[in-house]
């Protein structure tokens, strides 16, 4: 399987310049293939593939320079994501989803470039990269399994080297729990079994600071220096608070793998019920998906099993009997004329489980 290992790198003041050459020169490449593809539809009504694109880049190189400064495997992957980029668009075309046609990058929106086979390698605690140089890189912890990919990443004035890896799973000692986990708002996940588990509401809790900082970004004047200060510290805080709330989801999504073998979900759609303005918040603050995500890949590494259900009457139906017992949602007890009385939303939780177990059966 591939893991991603994520170090900090601390490039020198030519190397940040060369690495932002290289950014710019791969951005302005995109928009250049992008321009080529929607024009050759237009007039012949097909669009060149990635090879039709990737065998042009010899004689672009006679013809811009500046392309010779960049390593070759860097630019083909540039062709590469273009490509993956129609291929997704084609294929939320097929299932009637919003299309969201590949757009042209400004140089707000383009932070990466990749190095997909050679062009790197890690001699001591420093990275050496292809036409960039020796960056001195803070491996915090051991790089395993075969490297694959290289991607350089600029966020917020930091620089940072990911490394897709493929590694052997290491399964865990099999266990014989199971359990059905609600996803909520109150609580982060409610279990069938043991106590709730917090949502520590990182972003309620830095919500009036990022109010203070985006009030200082409309007060300044667009492209003045001082508003791209202000956007930049803006940034920074909700990057601080997308840390904080992908650090717990790590921490959760790790004790529960470790201690169930087997996990049931609700399979939530999430972009609709973000459409509910008055919860919209609150859900984007627990961060729901990220959790059912980070659950899903380690258990994969662990030899565990983690199954979806639908979440049709999860919340109405009684787990002991089943019978629906319709509840708004400010009530929080679940109490059936069979004298069944438990937690709403535990006995959603202890549904999903039994839903979980028909489907693996």
């Amino acid at each position: 399987m591939l893991v991603a290992y994520k170090y900090r790198i601390y490039p020198t003041k030519e190397q940040k310049q060369q690495i932002q050459f290289t950014l710019e020169r791969c951005r302005l490449l995109y928009n250049r293939l992008l321009e080529e593809r929607i024009l050759a539809y237009k007039q012949e009504g097909k669009t060149p593939n990635y090879y039709d694109q990737a065998n042009t880049f010899n004689e672009r190189k006679q013809h811009i320079p500046a392309l010779k400064q960049v390593h070759s495997q860097v630019l083909q992957d540039v062709a590469k994501r273009l490509d993956k980029a129609y291929q997704a668009f084609f294929r939320r075309v097929k299932q009637a989803e919003t299309p969201g046609f590949p757009r042209f990058k400004p140089q707000s929106r383009y932070d990466s470039f990749t190095y997909p086979q050679g062009g790197y390698t890690i001699p001591g605690n420093k990275i050496k990269l292809s036409k960039i140089g020796e960056v001195k890189i803070k491996l915090h912890r051991e790089l395993q399994g075969k490297m694959k990919t290289c991607s350089i990443i600029v966020k917020n004035g930091k620089y940072y080297a990911c490394f897709s890896c493929e590694v052997e799973a290491k399964p865990l000692p099999i266990t014989n729990m199971k359990v059905g986990i609600d996803l909520g708002l109150k609580h982060l996940a409610i279990p069938s079994e043991g106590k709730p588990i917090e949502s520590p509401k990182y972003l309620r809790l830095s919500e009036q600071r990022l109010k203070h900082l985006q009030r200082a970004v409309s007060k300044k004047k667009k492209g003045s220096k001082r508003r791209s200060k202000a956007v930049h510290q803006l940034a920074k805080l909700h990057e601080h608070v997308a840390n904080q709330r992908k650090d717990h989801a790590h921490k959760v999504s790790r004790k529960l793998v470790n201690q169930y073998q087997l996990i049931a979900f609700e399979d939530l759609n999430v972009l609709g019920l973000v459409k509910n303005h008055h919860l919209a918040k609150s859900i984007v603050d627990a961060g729901w998906q990220q959790l059912v995500q980070f659950v899903m890949y380690k258990a994969e590494s662990a030899g565990r099993q983690v199954v979806q259900v639908n979440p049709y009457n999860t919340s109405q139906q009684c787990s002991n009997c089943g019978e629906i017992v319709k509840k708004t949602l400010s009530e929080r007890t679940h109490q059936c004329s069979c004298g069944y009385v438990a937690d709403r939303d535990v006995n959603a939780a202890i549904n999903i489980l039994n839903l979980a177990l028909k489907n693996v059966s």
